[in-house]
């Protein structure tokens, strides 16, 4: 089993360092002899049962040299606390056997670009769902000194894929509200439920004044909710400028949560 975790921030493109490589789940890495670009960094496709979907993904190599790329599919997994793992083996009920990929490997020219192409098909006795898994593209590995230690490290890029089959759409509901403290900091949580056949994510608008009187906007994590889990959303207060915030509790958040075409209002009083 090859396995990765990293911690998705909603807020930023990031690079993730990992101990034996590094990931970007956002379309960029750069690591020890590894340099790229990807576009787009997701993709959330519809396919019918029995239809084939065809998609390209732009690898960018900004090396002043040719640089060889190894791709492959993976299954994933998201934990409650939004870390990341990656399967070479098939997982139950993964859809990656109606996956077909371009190349094991492609060489990108120097300060080139290559449009690599993959394709999805899903079978006639697919039933309604959502078929989900990544695409890694992975440079050669390079070996790292660390006193008279030496070992590979790999520079990885994951691209994940959603394709939601046939009538596959996320029914959320919100189903507890509660405050929790991670390193230091204690921000306002919902819990949201996906009761649906595909993912959702919640965005919306909403604002509140805390206990000392500041006014503060509240921006829902975009991590994605998968069908038949629960997820614990961070609502993180803004105020427009760029600087740390603390929360003087309690405070009353309201406004709407949004996913897709749905809406529904929300108030609540967060305190501890």
């Amino acid at each position: 089993m090859s396995k990765l975790n990293a911690r998705f921030f909603y807020f930023l493109r990031v690079v993730y360092p990992l101990c034996l490589g590094s990931l970007a789940m956002f379309g960029e890495v750069h690591a020890q002899g590894f340099t790229a670009a990807i576009s787009p960094p997701r993709f959330e496709l519809a396919i019918k049962p029995g239809e084939r979907v065809r998609q390209v993904i732009e690898i960018t190599n900004p090396n002043h040299q040719s640089t060889r790329f190894r791709i492959k599919t993976a299954d994933w997994q998201l934990d409650p606390e939004g870390g990341l793992a990656f399967f070479d083996e098939l997982q139950p009920g993964s859809c990656r056997p109606w996956v077909a990929i371009e190349g094991r490997d492609v060489t990108v020219s120097a300060s080139g670009k290559y449009r690599y192409r993959f394709e999805i098909g899903a079978p006639a006795s697919a039933t309604i769902g959502e078929c989900r898994f990544a695409l890694l593209i992975e440079g050669d590995d390079q070996q790292v000194a660390a006193g008279s230690l030496s070992f590979p490290v790999t520079g990885r890029i994951g691209v994940i894929v959603y394709a939601s089959i046939g009538e596959a759409v996320p029914q959320l509901e919100v189903i507890a509200t509660k405050l929790r403290t991670i390193n230091g900091v204690t921000l306002p949580y919902v819990d949201v439920k996906n009761s649906g056949k595909a993912h959702g994510r919640i965005s919306g608008f909403l604002s509140g004044t805390d206990a000392s009187g500041k006014k503060l906007d509240f921006d829902p994590a975009t991590l994605p909710i998968l069908p038949g889990e629960s997820r614990g959303i961070a609502l993180t207060p803004s105020n427009g400028r760029d600087e740390p915030i603390k929360v003087a509790y309690p405070v009353t958040i309201r406004g709407t949560l949004e996913w897709g075409d749905k809406s529904l209002p929300f108030e609540q009083r967060f305190a501890p």
